[in-house]
């Protein structure tokens, strides 16, 4: 691990965990029939802001100042959490979600558009954080 892209690779690897875990999950509920490739999409920008931060930090993830780890958390904590606990109120059938629905499969239709945009909100407050830190 002593090139810089072995430390980036080595700095990602909880990252890329959590994201390979999470697209498990939304295969899992979603099953064959639903938007899996849509809804992977907020976790892959996940991946991608992280390793653009661990980048700009030089291998490390706060070589940058605060901007960029606070902007990607930001992100992550909306974008990731909205669409994993909409994925498990689906899988429980919270409040009737399942079976009460006409489509139920379409509420994850435009869900990543929706937690982008969110994951967006979310990193521009972490990023303003970060300038005032």
């Amino acid at each position: 691990m002593h090139s810089r892209t072995g430390l980036y690779f080595f700095r990602l690897l909880p990252v890329l965990f959590l994201a390979i875990a999470t697209i498990a999950y939304l295969a899992h509920v979603e099953g064959n029939n639903a938007y899996l490739a849509r809804n992977v999409l907020p976790v892959l920008l996940v991946v991608v802001l992280s390793a653009v931060t661990v980048y700009k930090g030089g291998g490390h993830w706060l070589g940058s100042g605060w901007c960029w780890p606070l902007g990607t958390l930001g992100f992550a904590i909306p974008a990731v959490g909205l669409s994993v606990y909409l994925h498990y109120g689906y899988s429980v059938n919270l409040d009737g979600m399942f079976d009460q629905a006409a489509y139920p499969l379409q509420l994850f239709r435009f869900l990543p558009a929706y937690t982008i945009v969110a994951g967006a909100v979310g990193f521009a407050i972490g990023w303003i954080v970060g300038r005032n830190i």
